[in-house]
Formats: structure tokens, sequence, C-alpha cells
């Protein structure tokens, strides 16, 4: 069993929400049990200190999630096996969310089981819905501001993890993994983190550049979420003045066309980080001008001239 104790519940749960959580031990029974529980997650109170606290419950599901390892490098997951995973990934976010179980979750390490289905290179369906929903847990995770889990992904080396995933997948795990390297930039850790070694910040860099460059219309629900993450993160990259001037001929013009500053409108905050990307890549001359002004007006503008 994973070790790691959390508060006691303050009343008791339901006698369905037990049944189900025992069911999962069984094999006959653990399909159907961990269905339900993962459809009904949001439901049941407390449902993460219960599965937290539950003898042999989080083994049971580690157990699921390590018997897609050996299919996941031969190409041989199935349909079936996958729904089992990504519904008991669905459950590990459960806990990773609850403010009772976060600490413990990660202080045991738990986070770390979901690193293979981050860095798998297939973009295949079955592979990017592993993909996304792990990404799910981190996210989660990182969008708290604590200390302690920023330096827990930190030491895991969710960098790598999340830029690769930035590269292979679809919009959405895009958009998520882009969140995750944008929440530990937050972070005066993560963002020194992020210049301590000039590879990691040229791999974070070019990485952005090129989701910028490849930008499409494929997925209008979640571009304007992309849009947003990429610009936070460029924000934050540009604060570091030693580097500043690099990071211009990484920062794609694309990025200042009207069509993506209209999609970021609708979100003053994006917006306002928008303009201030801009005032931290030009001088400061022209920094109090610019501000004062919309972004490109045209899609064949080539952006704001750096003097």
């Amino acid at each position: 069993m994973v070790s790691g104790a959390v508060a006691p519940l303050t009343s008791n749960p339901p006698a369905r929400v037990r049944n189900l959580i025992q069911g999962l031990a069984s094999e006959e029974t653990q399909e159907q049990s961990l269905d339900v529980l993962c459809k009904n997650r949001l439901a049941y109170d407390n449902l993460a200190v219960l599965l937290w606290n539950s003898f042999g419950t989080m083994s049971v599901l580690l157990k699921i999630i390590t018997s897609a390892y050996r299919p996941l490098l031969s190409d041989g997951l199935t349909e079936r096996a996958v729904t089992q995973v990504c519904n008991v990934i669905a459950l590990f976010q459960c806990v990773a969310s609850h403010p009772n179980t976060r600490i413990p979750f990660i202080r045991a390490t738990m986070p770390v089981y979901l690193y293979p289905f981050l860095n798998t290179m297939s973009n295949e369906r079955s592979y990017e819905c592993l993909r996304i929903t792990s990404l799910g847990v981190i996210g989660s995770l990182a969008k708290v501001e604590d200390p302690e889990v920023i330096e827990y992904l930190l030491s895991t080396q969710i960098f790598p993890s999340c830029l690769r995933c930035m590269e292979l997948g679809k919009t959405l795990s895009r958009t998520v993994s882009t969140f995750i390297i944008y929440r530990i930039l937050l972070s005066e850790k993560g963002l020194k983190y992020c210049f301590v070694l000039a590879e990691r910040y040229l791999s974070v860099s070019q990485c952005l550049g090129k989701l910028v460059e490849n930008l499409g219309d494929d997925d209008v629900e979640n571009l304007p979420h992309l849009l947003k993450n990429i610009i936070g993160c460029y924000l934050r990259l540009s604060e570091n003045e030693r580097t500043r001037p690099q990071l211009l001929s990484y920062v794609p013009w694309k990025l200042l066309y009207h069509k993506y500053a209209n999609i970021v409108r609708s979100d003053p905050e994006a917006l306002a980080d928008l303009r201030k990307l801009v005032c931290n890549l030009r001088t400061s001359k022209s920094c109090t001008t610019h501000c004062t002004d919309e972004p490109p007006t045209s899609s064949n503008s080539p952006g704001p001239t750096i003097p």
C-alpha cells in the first residue's frame, strides 16, 4: 500500500461509494467499479480522501497503470486497456486536486508513474488519450501555488516531458502542457530552473516558437487557452533582462498578428500580457508609445519594429 495519511472524513461516506471502492480489488467487479467511480467522481464528496485511505486501493490502481507499460512500448495497447488506464488516471486527478491528499500524493511520488504516458512518441488516438489524461493530473498539481509541488515537479524532470507533449500532442495536449510550463515559470524557483542551463532555456524558447509557427484553426475551442499560455510563458522569459535580446530571435512575429490578437482580445489578462511582452522586447524608449497602441492590425504585418 502507498504510504501517507490524510485528514479523516468528517462523516461516513455513502455505502455505495464504499462498495465501489471495495469492488476495485476483485477482478470480477474491478472494471465496472472503476468505470462508475470515474464517471461520477465529481459527485462523490471526499472521494479522494476515501480512495487514498482505503487499504490497498492505491496499490490496485497502480497495478492497472503499470500493466500498460509493456504493451505501450510494443504498440499492443487495446482500447479496453486504454479506457481502464484513463479511468485510473482520472481518479488520480481527483486525488491530486484534493487539498487533503495532494501533498501525500506527491510525497509518495505517485505522479511519476504517469510519465511514461507523457514520453510516448506517437500521436495516435489511444496514446493521445493517455497523454492528455496524464497531463490533467500534472496540471491539477501545477495550478496550485505550493512551493513543495513546484519543487517536486522540477525534481522529477517534468520540463522535458511537457516539451515533448508540446511538440507531439494535439491542441489540447499542447495547451495543458504549455499551461504546466507557464505555472512553473510563474514561481521564482521555476524561472531560475529554466535559466540555470542555456540548453534548457533554448529548448523552452524554441519549443514555444514552434508552437506559434504551427498555430492553426483546427481547434477553435482550445486555441485561445493555448495562446494565453504561450504568451504567459514568453512574458515570464522576457522578464530576464540578461537574456531578453536572445529571446527576440525566438518570438515569432506571427504571435502579434491581428488574427491572434483578436482571439485573445476577449480575455483582458491575456491581451494585457501580450502588450507587456511587446514592451519588454522593445527598448524603453519606444515602450511607452507602444503600450498605449493596439496590437498589429494586419495579418500581413511583421509586427512592431524593434529599434
